[in-house]
């Protein structure tokens, strides 16, 4: 579900490729068993499957951190290769101001709706930031936002982890397309643990990824990923 973000690829003339891992539900659940998710009242247990707690439930912005190097908090972000004149790299950005909530209703998931602010986007190397939030003209566009459209089903709730396909309306710079995201879910310790990943086309958001002398090339799409915390009050 969610989120959001993108994109905004090619831009990007540093010169090491020093990027995080893609996101994952092993890395995303250690970081909440580890004391940086923010947990709630609830009675799920670790390794409960999603459809164990229906109601509201909101996006935690506070736990965790968000970096590059242990990313333990909600955040939702984009990956893209580039070619330079001098070997391949991953650009990598990242925001950690999301909001938003899902609702379960027994095993089901029957709404999300998740926003991003494109606007304090930032990226594994401060010297492309700028250039990144230009190419998302995150001044006139701040939010990317994830609407679901389908409910979705997570089956068995005592299957432990799900694996579910969820489908929305994803908003990026204004243009609002149908995406079926992956995603893969776990409640530990009172929080959903949420991660997903899709590729994302720059022209269908009309993204124009900067130019640069030394980049040679940029491939067309990059990956939206997210990882975002849910709580209960």
């Amino acid at each position: 579900m969610v989120v959001l973000v993108l994109a905004g690829g090619g831009l990007f003339w540093f010169l090491r490729d020093d990027a995080p891992p893609p996101v994952s539900l092993e890395t995303a659940t250690k970081g909440v068993e580890g004391g940086n998710g923010a947990g709630s009242s609830g009675s799920a247990s670790s390794g409960a499957a999603v459809g164990d707690v229906s109601g509201t439930w909101t996006v935690d912005a506070e736990s965790g951190e968000v970096d590059y190097e242990s990313a333990t908090g909600s955040f939702a972000g984009f990956r893209v290769e580039e070619e330079l004149t001098i070997g391949s790299a991953t650009a990598v950005g990242r925001t950690r101001d999301v909001s938003g909530e899902i609702v379960i209703e027994g095993n089901t998931l029957t709404s999300a709706d998740i926003t991003a602010d494109l606007s304090t986007l930032t990226t594994n190397d401060s010297r492309r930031d700028g250039k990144a939030r230009d190419a998302l003209d995150t001044d006139a566009f701040p939010d990317a936002t994830f609407v679901l459209t389908e409910a979705v089903d997570f089956g068995d709730p005592a299957a432990g982890p799900v694996s579910v396909q969820a489908t929305g309306d994803l908003t990026i710079k204004g243009v609002t397309q149908s995406v079926t995201i992956p995603l893969e879910a776990q409640v530990v310790d009172g929080t959903i643990v949420v991660v997903g990943s899709v590729p994302i086309t720059f022209a269908d958001y009309g993204v124009e990824p900067p130019k640069a002398p030394i980049v040679l090339s940029v491939a067309p799409e990059g990956t939206l990923e997210l990882q975002l915390l849910f709580t209960q009050s």
